[in-house]
Parts: C-alpha cells; sequence; structure tokens
C-alpha cells in the first residue's frame, strides 16, 4: 500500500483528494492536515510514503513544512507540492528545498492517481519543459560559477551529462548527444545524485542553475 498524507487548509480540497484516492486499491490516505504544523507533527507520526502539501497555508506553509519533513529524515516520504497555479511563486523554493515535485489542484483525477504512484516509484513529477519554464522564472540566479558541493568531485562526462539534465534533456536525448547507451546515461545521472546529494533529477536542474549551467 502506498501510505499518504494530505495536507490543505481548505476542507473540499482535503475531502476531494480523499474521496479521489481512497478508491484505489493500492493507496491508503493515513491523515490530513490543515496547516503546515499538523503536516509535520503527522508526517513524523504516520511515516507517510507520500504528502500531497498545500503550498499556502496559515501559520507554517508549506515551504516551511516540507523542509521540516525533509530535513528530519522521516523514513522514505516524499513530498509533492499542491499548487493553484502552476507557476506559483513559492514552488521554486520548496522544490529547492527537496519536494519531489508539483501538481496543480485541477488535474484529472486519473492522473493524480498516477502521479502518486510515480513519486513513490521515484519518479520525477515534472517534465523537463516545466521544470526549466518554473526555475527560470522564479530563481533568482546567483552569479554563474557559485560552487555547488560535490561539482568538484565530477568528472568531465558527468559535468556534460549534468548540464544536458539541466538544459531539459531526457536520458534518451542525452545519450543520443553523447553517443552513449541509455543505460550509461542512467548510471551517470545516479553518480550525479550521489555526488551532489540531489534527492531525484528535479534537484540536479534545481543545482544546475545554481552553478550557472545553461
Amino acid at each position: 500500500m502506498i501510505r499518504v498524507l494530505l495536507a490543505d487548509d481548505q476542507s473540499l480540497v482535503l475531502a476531494g483528494l480523499r474521496t479521489i484516492l481512497e478508491t484505489e486499491p493500492d493507496i491508503d490516505v493515513v491523515g490530513q492536515a490543515r496547516d503546515g504544523s499538523e503536516a509535520i507533527r503527522l508526517a513524523a507520526e504516520l511515516r507517510p510514503d507520500v504528502v500531497l502539501m498545500d503550498i499556502r497555508m496559515p501559520a507554517v506553509d508549506g515551504v516551511v513544512a516540507t523542509q521540516q519533513i525533509l530535513a528530519s529524515g522521516v523514513g522514505p516520504t516524499k513530498v509533492v507540492i499542491l499548487t493553484t497555479f502552476d507557476l506559483d511563486e513559492y514552488v521554486y523554493s520548496a522544490l529547492r528545498a527537496g519536494a519531489s515535485g508539483f501538481l496543480v489542484k485541477d488535474i484529472p483525477d486519473d492522473q493524480l492517481v498516477a502521479a502518486v504512484r510515480a513519486v513513490h516509484r521515484g519518479d520525477t513529477l515534472l517534465a523537463p519543459t516545466v521544470t526549466q519554464r518554473l526555475i527560470r522564472a522564479y530563481v533568482r540566479r546567483p552569479p554563474d560559477g557559485r560552487t555547488v558541493p560535490g561539482a568538484d568531485t565530477l568528472t568531465a562526462r558527468e559535468h556534460e551529462v549534468w548540464q544536458l539534465v539541466t538544459a531539459g534533456r531526457s536520458n534518451a536525448e542525452i545519450a543520443s548527444d553523447l553517443f552513449l547507451g541509455e543505460a550509461t546515461v542512467k548510471t551517470h545521472v545516479s553518480r550525479l545524485m550521489a555526488k551532489l546529494s540531489a534527492r531525484d533529477r528535479v534537484q540536479l536542474v534545481v543545482l544546475g542553475f545554481e552553478a550557472g549551467l545553461r
């Protein structure tokens, strides 16, 4: 079972999400929170696999809650941000804090269910084009050449792969660009995540922008 915690300050949203997810035989909604502080407490108590986190909540918002949940090392919990608009100004901060992606609240029911399953598998919930658009819109880019911890340990090939990931290229496209097998690219991406302490591909893109990669 995929254990899901819901966090949103709107009762109707919570009820709608629960109704959609609980019809699925492999998904169990284990709790729901009305604000970020309650989400932090319930995540520690319930240890869900996935938290669907509203970005804008009173008192403690979704960004702070995401930071605290992921910093606490609560099991394998993944946080997915829920937003009304697909370019919410706070989403970048949440992704930088380690969120595994974001969903727009009016997403079709079947796509919501598929997204929960995908993030539980470890997949990203951001298409490369969406990742690029989001970060370009909201990141305050530091000067080019900023040092990202671990970047000095990368091989020349790993750096090439990182640059192409940041540019929004898929593994198949990177394989074609660099004349490599797709399995080899996957290995490079895994090593990049390990060396740069990135939770997933989304964070590799975030770190690439912060390092000045284009």
